[in-house]
């Protein structure tokens, strides 16, 4: 590799970079769109190929007004979509009109060994202007070792028109290897909205 170093001190050209620094690339695998749909599934495409997945998550507009969108995993061929999660969720949030404001912790959103779809984004409104968007990243789902790490960074436009920014994170408690994820409301179906997959390594 050939580096020049001028005085300002950039680089000014690179003849080649190690193939090494390639990695970390986005690989897109599936999109799936909602319309008045009750959840949506990832039955393919989580497996050893990668060594973390990332879904997005964008516009998730919701049937039923200040429904909570939310995921569970499963393994092999089940789709029971009951794992043992351990979380923690916090968040920040400001009214419209500028008379509420506060960063908080959020107890009624967390599990301690809990088996329910893990709240991402709380009380999303069903306004015709009103969603939900956001990242989930799970990281080493095929391990067969260890427990599966999750992170999350989400935006909501509350129910009672707040803007939310909301933390989650946690661990699905299981060194089985999670093949299949479900993303569903607490209440009523998905109007519209895609989720897409991605694998990173």
């Amino acid at each position: 590799m050939a580096l020049t170093k001028i005085s300002n001190q950039s680089l000014s050209s690179i003849s080649s970079l190690p193939a090494t620094l390639a990695t970390g690339a986005l690989t897109l695998l599936s999109t799936q769109t909602a319309s008045s749909s009750a959840s949506i599934s990832f039955t393919s495409g989580i497996d050893s190929t990668y060594n973390s997945y990332i879904f997005k998550f964008i516009n998730i507009h919701p049937a039923t007004d200040n429904a909570n969108f939310s995921f569970q995993a499963d393994t092999g061929t089940n789709t029971n979509y009951n794992q043992t999660i351990t979380s923690t969720y916090f968040a920040s949030y400001q009214t419209e009109d500028g008379s509420t404001a506060a960063l908080q912790y959020v107890s009624g959103q967390i599990q301690h060994q809990g088996t329910a779809f893990q709240t991402l984004v709380d009380s999303v409104g069903n306004g015709n202007d009103e969603s939900c968007s956001g990242i989930l990243h799970i990281f080493e789902p095929s391990s067969t070792t260890h427990i599966k790490h999750f992170i999350a960074r989400s935006h909501g436009y509350n129910g009672s028109d707040y803007s939310t920014d909301l933390f989650c994170a946690g661990y699905i408690n299981t060194t089985t290897a999670l093949t299949t994820m479900q993303f569903k409301f607490s209440s009523g179906n998905m109007d519209s909205g895609t989720i897409s997959l991605y694998g990173i390594n």
